[in-house]
């Protein structure tokens, strides 16, 4: 099965961090974490008393707010009734960017943005083809808030039963499946092409770094309640710093040219 990691939240506590605001400083950081199959193992264990096992993982996007109105800033969001996912850390961080979280079916999103239930929602830039989001919501704002993944999962008994061989070619098989990267890259294209020219909507891009600071103490509050996520944020935050100071260096040298 697929899904998104804030499923797993109930299962194993660690898998909240995906659900942290502003975790990941650029999606190359984001891949590199997640393409590291050594140490990701060990997380993906995490869940195996809840008799399941992770076994490989996919590139969800970077989710962003779509709405009915312009969203330039988060004041822009203040009043606003957004959908979010079901999970503790996404109303959180909805009402510090000063929206009211609305956590709902993404089933039910179409209809209640259209009747007027709520203003808009948060996904990545598919909602809008492939769900349709763009017929109702007609402003897209890149404050790029989330890189949720999703992961997929499979019955621990059944993968215990394997043999060897046929284990070592099931987890294989799931350690190549993310060549989807490639596909995704080009179905996100063409669904920004197919929301603009064929629905309308407007691509915004905002200082991303003013949603940033909306959310700083949700992010500490996080840390704070859940000790089973420090390793992992902090792992993740020397990569970060990694390929920050990569774009630092690349920038140092066009500057000299």
């Amino acid at each position: 099965m697929l899904v998104g990691t804030p499923n797993l939240e109930n299962f194993a506590d660690v898998y909240e961090v995906f659900s942290m605001p502003y975790l990941f400083t650029s999606e190359e950081a984001y891949h590199s974490v997640m393409n590291d199959v050594d140490y990701m193992q060990q997380i993906y264990r995490s869940a195996d008393e809840a008799g399941f096992q992770v076994l490989t993982w996919y590139n969800a996007g970077t989710r962003s707010f779509y709405s009915k109105t312009l969203i330039h800033t988060p004041e822009d969001l203040k009043g606003l009734k957004m959908r979010v996912q079901q999970s503790p850390a996404s109303v959180n961080m909805c009402n510090a960017f000063g929206a009211a979280a609305s956590p709902m079916s993404f089933g039910e999103v179409y209809t209640a943005i259209q009747q007027g239930v709520i203003d808009g929602a948060e996904n990545n830039e598919l909602a809008l083809t492939n769900n349709k989001h763009g017929e109702v919501a007609k402003y897209y704002a890149y404050n790029k808030h989330q890189m949720v993944p999703d992961v997929l999962v499979g019955n621990l008994r059944f993968l215990e039963g394997l043999s060897d061989e046929e284990f070592e070619i099931f987890q294989e098989a799931a350690l190549v499946s993310p060549e989807e990267l490639v596909e995704w890259e080009k179905q996100i294209e063409e669904a920004k092409e197919t929301a603009a020219n064929d629905m309308g909507v407007e691509f915004i891009d905002v200082d991303v770094q003013l949603f940033k600071d909306k959310v700083v103490n949700v992010q500490e509050d996080m840390l704070a309640e859940n000790e089973s996520i420090r390793e992992l944020y902090d792992h993740i935050q020397q990569i970060n710093e990694e390929y920050q100071d990569g774009s630092e260096e690349t920038a140092g040298t066009q500057e000299g040219k």
